[in-house]
């Protein structure tokens, strides 16, 4: 059981706003949340999200790290 006095205070309907609008209700220490981003109009969970990629990151690493045709041949011939 938990001790008497030492806990905050439980609100298991506290109010989560967003942009002044009631988004949803959790249980929280607060009985009520403001919050500027939430899954509701998050890019990311509403698929608005542009990914800006003009020259690829994997063509960029393998121009700069990668091995070229030539290098990875050996480049000397053996006899």
């Amino acid at each position: 059981m938990a001790k008497p006095d030492i806990h905050p205070q439980w609100y298991p309907e506290a109010k989560v706003y967003c942009n002044g609008q009631v988004v949803m209700t959790v249980g929280s220490t607060k009985p009520e949340l403001h919050v500027d981003v939430w899954s509701g109009n998050h890019p990311f969970y509403t698929g608005t999200q542009k990914i800006i990629d003009t020259e690829g990151r994997v063509e960029r690493f393998l121009r700069k790290y990668g091995k070229s045709s030539e290098q990875s041949s050996g480049g000397k011939k053996k006899k």
